[in-house]
């Protein structure tokens, strides 16, 4: 896939007419000084950001999983992934039950 160049002029067969052109193109290049001066949108927008940061993903669990990396037995692993979907819970269900943290 090839990058496009963005259109610094009008050219037809776009989708657009030249008049639409005209309408948006007034929108000038930044310059440094431009950048320099610009502020981060949380900064100008600090309750829209905040709220935008919250609705985004799944929301925060209270006792949120660890990932690890646990060595097991080949044949422990095919037994447990013979049960089927969710054997990873089921390994964790067993580890809770040993230590005596079962829900």
């Amino acid at each position: 896939m090839t990058k496009r160049k963005p259109q610094t002029e009008f050219e037809p067969g776009h989708g657009y007419r030249k008049e639409d052109w005209d309408a948006v193109s007034d929108n000038p290049e930044w310059s440094e000084e431009d950048f320099r001066n610009a502020s981060p949108f949380a900064e100008v927008f600090p309750d829209l950001a905040e709220s935008i940061r919250r609705s985004r993903g799944r929301p925060a669990l209270d006792n949120p999983k660890k990932q690890v990396t646990l060595r097991l037995d080949s044949d422990v692993v095919a037994q447990f992934r013979a049960g089927g979907p969710g054997w990873q819970s089921r390994i964790n269900d067993i580890l809770r039950k040993a230590v005596g943290l079962a829900k």
